[in-house]
């Protein structure tokens, strides 16, 4: 086993498990054993908590349970794609299973009123349910594809994350899907970024970032974002960029280039970036391991 300092601060944590989650669908009974496998490697710090659906919970507590491991507790953050509605029935199933330490919560949307109102009516939920200080809150912003480009996009984002900002919970936004409209565009991706980072609001993201850099898959044709990009972007937000500068970044094609920044960020800087941008979920660990080894920001194998 290699030495954990060997992954720096600025990736420490970054990859949730989403192993369960499309395009992986990983089995339960592959994911489980893998995760632990991810968490006694060398690359063990940069991997966050192992994401688990609310209709997999007693299927993966029985999982650790049948493999002896629930002496050691599953460090897990329940995803609650449902909405605020299904949070309390969740929570009583994840209490069920010794081998399942809850240590966040993910709160899908629900489709009623307005985004800031679907995002008053997670905090709300998540004030009344989240059970104690150490499991964080999550609220899922309801993306409005459609509405983008349009009067009022921007306002209605910038309600929504008051409404967050007002509380200890995190955002959440997704960048993909399997549909080209499941994928934002970079402006809008920036107005995001730009918005959380002049509320100093942390935020995550999930779906679609398989790879570092920016890029187009050959089977789809979807222009996926990259991990490295939104991490920069996050960057230079912080620091105060504009999200027109933002977007530029998010867009970047350049692995050399972003390497290359994020190789000469300063202590302080990869602190405020990754207190702003606290992870993302991917259905494969080792593909954002393979990537940032490629791009000479982690050592080789």
């Amino acid at each position: 086993m290699r030495p954990a300092h060997l992954v720096p601060p600025l990736f420490a944590g970054l990859c949730d498990d989403a192993a369960l989650f499309p395009p992986g669908n990983a089995p339960v009974a592959e994911a489980v054993p893998a995760h632990r496998n991810h968490r006694g490697s060398w690359y063990a710090p940069l991997v966050g908590p192992f994401l688990v659906g609310a209709d997999k919970i007693a299927e993966v507590g029985a999982a650790v349970e049948e493999t002896g491991d629930a002496v050691l507790p599953l460090d897990v953050t329940l995803v609650v794609r449902g909405g605020p509605s299904g949070l309390a029935a969740a929570l009583e199933e994840t209490a069920k299973w010794a081998g399942l330490h809850l240590v966040g919560v993910e709160l899908g949307p629900d489709g009623d009123g307005s985004m800031a109102e679907a995002a008053a009516r997670g905090c709300a939920v998540l004030d009344r349910e989240l059970p104690g200080q150490h499991v964080f809150g999550a609220v899922e912003l309801r993306r409005d594809p459609a509405a983008w480009g349009g009067k009022g996009a921007n306002g209605a984002l910038e309600l929504a994350l008051d409404v967050i900002a007002a509380s200890p919970y995190r955002a959440k936004y997704r960048t993909g899907g399997l549909e080209s409209q499941a994928f934002p565009s970079a402006e809008e991706l920036a107005a995001f970024i730009t918005a959380c980072a002049s509320r100093e609001l942390a935020f995550k993201c999930t779906a679609g970032l398989h790879h570092a850099v920016r890029y187009v898959d050959p089977a789809t044709g979807f222009t996926h974002h990259g991990f490295l990009n939104i991490l920069l972007a996050t960057h230079f937000a912080v620091q105060g960029a504009d999200a027109v500068a933002v977007a530029e970044v998010l867009a970047d094609h350049g692995a050399e280039g972003l390497a290359a920044v994020a190789a000469d960020l300063t202590d302080d800087q990869v602190e405020r970036a990754r207190r702003a941008f606290t992870a993302y979920g991917t259905c494969s660990v080792l593909e954002p391991l393979e990537d940032l080894t490629d791009l000479g920001l982690l050592p080789p194998a």
